[in-house]
């Protein structure tokens, strides 16, 4: 049967209209978000946390992509990354510290010089970039950095603006697994649309310094790791990943002087046994 174009145009306005009141009702009744968090998206913060534990479950089932650690087997390493994930949690400094799980996983590739955290606080941490770094403070300074994202909601601001409702809420649904595979290995490798913003970055390192500033290792040296990637082909990975202008480090570095400039410590010994413990 054929029907009649205005019937035909009048649904299709209706459904159009339907989705954009769903993404207000989302935005403004589902996001329960504190003041701190100016996010602005169709995602409520339990389903950051939902979105988080798909792709982590992605990311597990695919060892042959994600060579993941055994925990049990590497104690030790682990041992090590969670004592720097709490020193930061402990901080006082991040939204939501006591409402995501902040699970922390080990990708063994040495060649790797990367790290990322999805929706929901997981964390994915590259061999290559453990064993990259000097000290521990630069490396709670780029866990920091990646912990930021997760709590700005920077990776669901992103979602809403390049996905629609419709497959925003399939993923939700576990209706798309397909596309779920996608969007982790775009999370994990920063590819196209998916890259962070430069207001991204710049927020995520302003409170990458708050966060370091408020516990016992320098802040600072979140400059140092960037001063340190510059240049190194080994980094061409977290480079792609997280965009570099010119003007970030002085922008760190001036975050940090208006907290004080008060440098703290870097642990070099300490993060030197982090390092022997990985295969």
């Amino acid at each position: 049967m054929i029907k009649d174009p205005n019937t035909l145009s009048s649904m299709k306005a209706i459904r159009t209209g339907f989705k954009l009141l769903l993404a207000v009702i989302l935005a403004t009744g589902l996001n329960s978000c504190s003041k701190s968090d100016k996010s602005i998206n169709i995602f409520s913060v339990d389903d950051d946390i939902t979105l988080g534990e798909q792709i982590d479950k992605q990311i597990t089932s695919d060892p042959a992509t994600y060579p993941i650690l055994d925990s049990v087997q590497y104690a030790t390493a682990y041992s090590h990354l969670y004592r720097i994930r709490n020193t930061i949690l402990k901080s006082g400094q991040l939204t939501y510290a006591n409402r995501f799980a902040w699970k922390c996983r080990i990708i063994h590739s040495d060649t790797t010089v990367n790290a990322f955290c999805v929706s929901g606080g997981n964390i994915y941490v590259y061999s290559g970039i453990i064993k990259f770094l000097d000290n521990e403070a630069e490396f709670a300074g780029v866990l920091a950095h990646e912990m930021a994202h997760a709590d700005r909601r920077h990776t669901t601001d992103m979602l809403t603006v390049k996905y629609g409702v419709d497959l925003l809420l399939g993923l939700l649904l576990g209706n798309n697994p397909d596309k779920l595979s996608e969007l982790a290995a775009n999370l994990a490798e920063g590819l196209g649309s998916l890259a962070y913003s430069r207001q991204n970055e710049y927020e995520a390192d302003k409170y990458a310094v708050h966060y370091l500033y408020a516990t016992s290792y320098d802040a600072a040296s979140l400059g140092d790791f960037f001063t340190k990637i510059n240049g190194e082909s080994q980094a061409l990975i977290f480079l792609s990943t997280h965009p570099s202008p010119a003007d970030r480090l002085e922008k760190i570095n001036a975050e940090f002087q208006l907290l004080g400039g008060a440098h703290g410590q870097v642990y070099a010994d300490r993060y030197q046994q982090f390092k022997a413990s990985l295969p």
